[in-house]
This record gives C-alpha cells, structure tokens and sequence, in this order.
C-alpha cells in the first residue's frame, strides 16, 4: 500500500479519535476508576473494500438510519433521536449476539466529510463505553477502503473475562455488516 493513502488514513483516524474524545463524558461518573491490574480489552478492526468514491460511502454512513439496514443481523428495535446525521445524530438499539439481548445507545461524536464517522456507544447498564468508528481510504483507481473499529473504553469484567470470545463474536458480526453495508450501496448505484 503506498504510504500517502496510509498516511491519509492515520491522520484521519487521528482526527476523529481525538475529535469524539473531546466530546465524551467520563465513564467514571464518582471520579476516577479504581486502578485495574485487568489489560483492556484490544480493539476490533474490520475492513472490506467497494467500488464507490469514499464521498459516496459517507453519505450513507451519515445517516444514522441508514445502519439499521446492513446491522439488522446484531442490532434491532431501533429508536431515533436528535437530528437524521452528523454529529448528535442518535438512536436506542437492542443488541442480540450470541443469544443475549440488551439496550445500546449510540451516538454519532465525531464526523467528517468524507474522511469518517465515530460513535459513541453506551451499554451494559453504563458499565460498557466503547466508539465505533468508520474510516473511509480512497483506494488508487478508484474505490474505498472501509474500516470499522469498536474500541472499548470501559467494559463489564465479564466481557474483559471472556474478551478472545467477545472479540470474535464482534469481528464475525462486524465484518457481516460491512458485507451487508457494500451490497447497500451496490443497490444505491444501480
């Protein structure tokens, strides 16, 4: 890979870590946590390649809605809030992996046009706290590279207990709604 397009990507990611890092509360909502001997969990980093110009791809990112279509798989019941895109945009998913269901609530933190999107994404009764974030590379000749990162700020012991299961489960559906996410757009050019 040509060290332009990744430098590219790295100062993006850059700019959208520190961008939806700005806007977080902190998890610790009594001051600081109690110091852990517990590694956190590693972050999990999808990727698939499609036809459209990185511009086209965040347009349908932006659009919180939008995910509901190529996520159906792991997230469900959705309820919006706040406005249809950008940053503030937000929604009340149920999460159903592995047989187990919760509330999530995700917020858009960060967006930039068309470099990409970061959420923030609260579960776990408060205890998880995590961002996912999509970043969008121009591949040479033509296309984009996306790249999904869920990263955990804060999670409950029993996912840092079981992390090697919960972080395959995740990349498995991830790297399913990314598929679902290229034959969307597929569908959108046609």
């Amino acid at each position: 890979m040509p060290t332009e397009p990744l430098a590219r990507l790295w100062h993006g990611a850059h700019l959208l870590c520190n961008a939806a890092e700005a806007r977080m509360p902190s998890p610790h909502r009594n001051g600081p946590a109690a110091p852990t001997t517990m590694r956190p969990v590693r972050p999990v980093i999808v990727h698939i390649e499609v036809p459209q110009p990185p511009e086209e791809v965040y347009d349908v990112l932006d659009v919180l809605a939008a995910h509901e279509e190529f996520t159906d798989h792991m997230l469900r019941q959705w309820h919006y809030s706040g406005p249809a895109r950008g940053v503030g945009a937000a929604a009340r998913v149920t999460a159903v992996v592995a047989g187990r269901s919760e509330s999530i609530d995700i917020e858009v933190v960060a967006a930039q046009r068309p470099l990409g999107i970061t959420e923030r994404n609260t579960g776990a009764g408060g205890r998880r706290v995590a961002t996912g974030t999509y970043l969008l590379n121009e591949i040479p000749g033509g296309g984009t590279r996306i790249f999904f990162t869920y990263s955990w700020q804060t999670a409950p012991l029993s996912e840092r207990l079981t992390a090697p299961l919960v972080r395959w489960l995740l990349r498995r559906a991830n790297q399913k709604a990314l598929r679902r996410l290229a034959g969307l757009l597929d569908n959108s050019t046609q």
